[in-house]
């Protein structure tokens, strides 16, 4: 792992939007661009209609290919990465890179409609679209209704919906769908501050994000947060040496956090409550049966997303509860430090 904090790659996303140049899958793609372990990455990325909604009046399904959403920025080549490693990506600063952000409602597409795999009879919701208004200097974003004059101011809460590296086996999966290499989780929990941990499937790892969301409630209910473009700065490490990761792990200054990917939804929070307990279990030394007991009075489980391919349900544990505790042996205060210093030079 290194620890020098002068490399930094300034990433220039393409904010035109040419589809030909922008990737929507993990997997599948070569690299955009290589860089070392321990690097700063200070770039940005489109929102998920890489900017194609432009006003309260423009539809979803009118002005965009629903083959072509949630841009993603990278993919990254990291060297050294090799299957078995440990990906650790510090958000030490994720900001709308605008004043406003949009969302919609998508025929079906939802946690309170028909779709495609729930179908009914009935026609699909209307499609709308709604204007949010952020101011960075508050912090807040302003809800205008569609169909009143009534208006409510939110915390600005900015957030990437789409985390991850290239799947195993080769795959390219889109970038609608989420799983255990990440990609579109939808986790509130992907903010400024935090440190996510990905298990490496492929040499390079080929890491990219994207999805910017200036907030979204748990579970992501109409399928659409406020979407908007962001500027980013990440702090890229490898971890070598360590238990594998299966499905992605955060950590915060206050919390470790674990994922889990899959329908129905019972079973993503299967996946995310026993990667808790091997990750208790690791950070403690606890028998499986006693992380299991721990876990079962010390968890919350906050649900991420009931909208995508797959839903996505989280597990946290405040690290009061684990005193003397350390995770991957330091490496998200680490890596914020080398964040902190950079953004001070800025």
């Amino acid at each position: 792992m290194s620890t020098d904090a002068t490399r930094v790659l300034n990433y220039e996303m393409d904010h035109e939007g040419d589809i030909s140049r922008l990737v929507y899958t993990f997997g599948g793609v070569d690299a955009r661009a290589s860089l070392t372990p321990g690097t700063v990455v200070d770039t940005s990325s489109l929102d998920c209609f890489a900017g194609r909604i432009r006003s309260e009046h423009d539809h979803a399904s009118e002005v965009c290919d629903p083959r072509y959403l949630n841009p993603q920025t990278g993919p990254f080549y990291v060297e050294g990465a090799m299957p078995g490693d440990v990906l650790a990506v510090h958000f030490a600063r994720i900001e709308p890179r605008n004043t406003f952000g949009y969302s919609t409602t998508v025929p079906l597409f939802g946690a309170l409609t028909a779709n495609g795999f729930t179908q009914m009879l009935h026609a699909p919701l209307p499609e709308m679209t709604w204007r949010y208004d952020i101011d960075h200097e508050t912090r807040t974003v302003r809800y205008q209704a569609r169909e009143s004059a009534a208006t409510y101011t939110l915390p600005l809460d900015p957030m990437h919906g789409t985390v991850g590296v290239a799947p195993a086996l080769n795959e390219a999966r889109s970038a609608l769908t989420p799983g255990d290499w990440g990609g579109n989780m939808d986790t509130p929990e992907m903010r400024t501050g935090v440190t996510c941990y990905l298990g490496v499937n492929v040499e390079g790892a080929l890491f990219s994000f994207g999805d910017g969301h200036a907030r979204q409630g748990e579970g992501e209910t109409c399928g659409v947060a406020v979407e908007t473009a962001m500027d980013t700065v990440l702090v890229i490490d490898l971890i070598k040496n360590v238990p594998p990761v299966l499905w992605p792990r955060i950590e915060s200054d206050t919390e470790i956090i674990t994922t889990g990917s899959t329908k129905p939804l019972e079973d993503a929070f299967r996946i995310s409550h026993v990667q808790m307990v091997h990750w208790v279990a690791e950070l403690t030394g606890l028998s499986l049966m006693d992380a299991y007991q721990f876990v079962s009075q010390a968890a919350q489980s906050p649900v991420a997303n009931v909208v995508d391919t797959n839903y996505t349900m989280v597990a946290k544990v405040k690290k009061s509860y684990l005193p003397g505790v350390s995770a991957m042996n330091g490496v998200h205060q680490r890596l914020k430090a080398i964040g902190e210093a950079y953004l001070a030079t800025r």
